[in-house]
């Protein structure tokens, strides 16, 4: 019997909802199980009051393994989930929120990846470096959710990021990790870091 990981999905979807970061229906979260499939949050479910009928079952394929209720359709952005999965096999979970801070960094730069800077909390991403020289990519907003994940797809299979996050242009992060509790620190890291970097932004100089 695969391990149910739907508990920990609901836990950190009422956190985040709490902090604002997935406000009303938006944002979603998944997590793997030990045959690949994962679940994922059902499509139009608000964040603060799931239930474990408010996920689906997909497979690394994209097709629906389990369906709890029969009219519920798999989140708008599963297709960013299978291509964080299929480009990390190591993940084992991937969530996805939205923040004001996200979408103002978003904004910080024209380019392809935005310049973290060299504080402590890189440490919580994994980055162990005297004054390290880290940058997240970041990606268009397209309406058609796939178009984004077939850019991922392709930006990963050509370089690994430095750290296990990436943002969409006006629209939010996304992490994966080894774990639900990893990705769920992750989350917290990075929403911490892009705080700062908001802060940083509105420094006046004198």
């Amino acid at each position: 019997m695969s391990v149910d990981l739907r508990s920990d999905l609901i836990a950190a979807a009422k956190h985040f909802y709490d902090r604002g970061w997935m406000v009303g229906t938006a944002g979603n979260l998944s997590a793997q199980l030990p045959d690949g499939s994962f679940w994922i949050t059902a499509s139009g479910r608000p964040k603060g009051q799931l239930t474990d009928r408010d996920f689906i079952r997909i497979n690394l394929d994209g097709e629906i393994v389990e369906q709890p209720v029969s009219d519920s359709r798999p989140s708008a952005e599963t297709s960013i989930h299978l291509a964080v999965y299929n480009s990390f096999p190591e993940a084992k979970a991937c969530y996805h929120v939205h923040s004001i801070e996200a979408n103002l960094v978003s904004r910080l730069t024209a380019g392809d990846a935005v310049p973290l800077p060299a504080i402590e909390m890189l440490k919580g991403l994994g980055v162990w470096e005297e004054n390290p020289q880290v940058a997240m990519p970041l990606f268009p907003n397209y309406l058609e959710v796939t178009k984004i994940a077939h850019e991922i797809c392709e930006a990963f299979a050509v370089s690994r990021p430095k750290v296990p996050a990436l943002l969409i242009r006006d629209h939010g992060i996304t992490v994966w990790a080894n774990s639900p509790a990893a990705a769920y620190n992750y989350v917290e890291v990075v929403e911490y870091i892009f705080r700062y970097m908001v802060a940083a932004s509105q420094v006046v100089r004198f």
